[in-house]
């Protein structure tokens, strides 16, 4: 499929509609569509397609177990009835999901059998149930019914969550390890763009990383040792020269399997920990709380909007922090992702701007705040 032809604009629905139970709402261009729960026309069919695109990253991206140019990545749009949703899956490493095996998945999704997008539970319980992983795959299709769903209604996904937008967090900008000059060079493009920096840790060079940055700006700074700790006494010595250095959260400080080490940390440790791979979906809340401040939720690993809104809830009634994060994404899962940020205590929604070839506008990072747009459904224009 053609590029062009993938992300040729449907008549998208604007914001602001007013719906009125059981009567019509206006759409983009002056369309009736009717509200969610009663078709649009009483015949429309969904219909998926996909294509794989590879994101390419602006600089090398290394973590504690490995580095990367490119992200594989696999676009999705359902249409339905005139109107476009967008979607997409990305696949950084560790997930342990490819391009074929997301195709895959999606080749086996039937939409046919729906006449209305907005039974988003109904739906999303089918695709969930196709198989037990894919989780990535599962959050493409979620992402593109969501856009979908609120182009329907005319409504932003914050303003159907009751949400407000200028509660939206400022975003972490994300540093990767590298060398000094190059850590040097990457902080003196960003530090006066954000209020927030994120620095990934736990390889042998940590305070070298932290002692750079600080030549450069004193900005609050979040870290990230990827699961790259390994002794949990070395680990909050650390985090406390951390704290005496602008460090103000840490991201999953030891291997995830160690939750009791990690539960120690969390215990004597001077600064909030989250767990990031020690948490994928909703079922795993249960398991690590009390080992963890709080948790790290990513479309990509939890199944997409659908499971998110229901961790973000969840987490806050057993007392815990919240934090939404992406992979390396296009603007489109990035603001599939920004639509839950009012409501967070953290957010690291960069990943679109850490690639050079995205495909989308949608949220904006304005004097580093999260900047979410007025447009239905997650907020997308195609470039």
């Amino acid at each position: 499929m053609e590029r062009r032809d993938f992300l040729k604009t449907a008549t998208a629905a604007t914001a602001g509609s007013v719906l009125v139970a059981g009567g019509l709402m206006t759409g983009c261009k002056g369309k009736e569509v009717r509200p969610c729960g009663i078709n649009t026309t009483g015949t429309g069919k969904m219909r998926l397609s996909f294509e794989p695109y590879e994101l390419q990253l602006k600089h090398t991206f290394t973590v504690a177990s490995y580095s990367r140019k490119t992200t594989p990545d696999v676009q999705v749009r359902i249409d339905f009835e005139g109107l476009t949703g967008y979607g997409e899956a990305s696949m950084p490493p560790y997930l342990g999901q490819t391009v074929e095996s997301v195709s895959a998945f999606l080749s086996k999704v039937d939409l046919g059998q729906f006449n209305d997008p907005c039974r988003l539970d109904d739906i999303l319980s089918y695709i969930d149930g196709i198989n037990e992983g894919d989780t990535a795959a599962k959050a493409a299709v979620d992402i593109a019914l969501h856009d979908l769903a609120g182009k329907i209604m005319g409504q932003p996904w914050y303003r159907i969550w009751g949400l407000s937008p200028e509660k939206a967090p400022d975003t972490t900008f994300t540093i990767g390890i590298d060398t000094p000059d190059v850590v040097r060079e990457k902080t003196k493009e960003c530090a006066d763009k954000f209020n927030i920096l994120k620095v990934k840790v736990g390889l042998d060079n940590d305070k070298e990383m932290i002692e750079t940055i600080r030549e450069i700006t004193d900005l609050p700074i979040a870290v990230d040792a990827n699961q790259g700790w390994k002794d949990r006494q070395q680990a909050l010595d650390e985090i406390f020269w951390l704290q005496e250095h602008g460090i103000v959260m840490v991201e999953q400080p030891m291997p995830k399997e160690r939750l009791d080490d990690n539960a120690w940390i969390t215990e004597n440790s001077p600064l909030p920990i989250f767990a990031d791979e020690a948490i994928q979906r909703l079922k795993d809340i249960p398991s690590i709380k009390g080992a963890y401040s709080g948790i790290n939720i990513k479309l990509m690993k939890c199944t997409g909007m659908r499971e998110a809104w229901k961790m973000l809830n969840y987490a806050r009634a057993e007392g815990m922090k919240v934090m939404v994060g992406c992979m390396t994404e296009t603007s489109c899962a990035v603001s599939a992702a920004a639509q839950l940020s009012p409501a967070v205590d953290f957010a690291d929604l960069d990943g679109n701007l850490l690639i050079s070839n995205d495909r989308f506008e949608g949220m904006t990072v304005v004097d580093g705040k999260i900047t979410l747009p007025e447009r239905p459904g997650i907020g997308l224009e195609t470039i």
